[in-house]
């Protein structure tokens, strides 16, 4: 999954929790409709909560890459 193209990466490693969600939140408004952001992050809630920001959003998420206490999520931006 590492290998995905992407247009923006946020590293928003050792943020505590909100902090990565205001983060992608803004970040994903910096590139154009269509286009991915890679966002890596130590936080382990995010992974219940950047899906749930997706899904509220109206962004979608390609895809997940767990490694050395790090995930890195993979956002298209959809509007």
């Amino acid at each position: 999954m590492s290998t995905m193209a992407f247009d923006k990466e946020l590293d928003l490693r050792n943020l505590p929790c909100p902090m990565p969600v205001v983060k992608i939140s803004k970040g994903i408004k910096e590139v154009a409709v269509g286009g991915v952001v890679k966002a890596v992050t130590t936080d382990p809630g995010a992974l219940t909560d950047f899906p749930a920001w997706a899904k509220t959003s109206g962004n979608q998420i390609l895809g997940t890459d767990e490694a050395g206490g790090e995930v890195s999520f993979f956002i298209k931006r959809m509007k």
